[in-house]
């Protein structure tokens, strides 16, 4: 059951109006896939799931599927603070013939305990109720404001042998990761930052969901099968500068719009810059300033005028 390779934290691409744009964002996971990822994590964080209401999560996830992507491919992110969306999301997400999920915990409360946590997971498990369903959590501390800790791991794999399989962990903590492979033999622990994903594989670990693999998914790609290959920490120290520097780039600017903003400079199609509110795209002085920063890289922006 272990699920093991490079994931991308795909964008949704948005349309003039704001609407979601379904053919851009398929093609988009599509060209992922041609890159070397092993799958695409629709609708997580970079994907800005959080903004878009449930009809159009599900009316996304059915088009990416009928424009023929593998659907056990995909890893959707299904998890809300409602137990009956969750519900609704992941049952949906298994009629599209997709088996793995991203499950956020609950988020909006404050510091909910992981009693509160497992109750809510078990609740959401036991009313899905399909052997078909495999679960990644996803903890992301820094933006839900709760971890989901070792011991409710436990809880959960107890409970629900075969569906609680794996772990999206974009806490940055390297020594959690660590102590995760170590503790639960099997366990697909996937980082969510780039830099660790070479040191995670090396641990034991089973790779990584970026919002970076957007850009540089053939350098992930890269180094993961080079890791498997067996090659050590001084064999593949120059491929993971290249990725590590590449994701600093982005880092100079809020890392949503600014990666988008990067697709769109370096596709040439200039509409990937649209983001949802309450983010902002990058301003005029900020692209032109990221410009420069691809330029000087081995990434190279396309010539185009960025006001599409």
């Amino acid at each position: 059951m272990s699920i093991e390779g490079i994931f991308c934290a795909s964008f949704t691409a948005f349309g003039p109006d704001g609407a979601v744009d379904h053919a851009r964002s398929a093609a988009h996971a599509a060209a992922l896939i041609e890159a070397g990822c092993d799958g695409v994590a629709l609708l997580g964080t970079t994907g800005e799931a959080n903004s878009l209401s449930t009809a159009e999560r599900m009316a996304l996830l059915e088009a990416v599927v009928a424009a023929g992507l593998p659907p056990e491919r995909l890893l959707p992110g299904t998890g809300l603070c409602s137990v009956p969306e969750t519900v609704a999301l992941t049952r949906h997400a298994l009629s599209c013939g997709v088996r793995t999920v991203l499950l956020l915990p609950p988020f909006y409360y404050a510091a909910p305990s992981q009693d509160g946590l497992l109750a809510h997971y078990s609740r959401v498990l036991d009313e899905v109720a399909d052997d078909r369903l495999r679960v990644l959590l996803y903890n992301i501390p820094q933006m839900t404001g709760v971890s989901i800790e070792p011991g409710l791991i436990e809880q959960l794999r107890r409970r629900f042998p075969g569906t609680v399989v794996g772990i999206k962990d974009s806490s940055g903590d390297f020594d959690r990761m660590t102590a995760l492979v170590q503790r639960f033999p099997g366990f697909s622990v996937l980082a969510g930052a780039d830099p660790l994903v070479g040191p995670l594989l090396r641990a034991g670990g089973a790779g990584g969901i970026t919002a970076t693999a957007n850009l540089i998914a053939p350098l992930l790609a890269q180094l993961y099968r080079r890791v498997r290959a067996g090659e050590g920490a001084g064999e593949t120290a120059a491929l993971e500068q290249r990725i590590a520097d590449l994701r600093a780039l982005f880092q100079r600017w809020p890392q949503i719009p600014a990666l988008k903003a990067g697709h769109a400079l370096l596709s040439g199609e200039p509409g990937w810059a649209r983001v949802r509110p309450p983010m902002m795209p990058l301003g005029t002085d900020d692209m032109a300033a990221l410009k420069q920063a691809l330029a000087a890289s081995e990434l190279q922006p396309q010539a185009t005028e960025m006001n599409a």
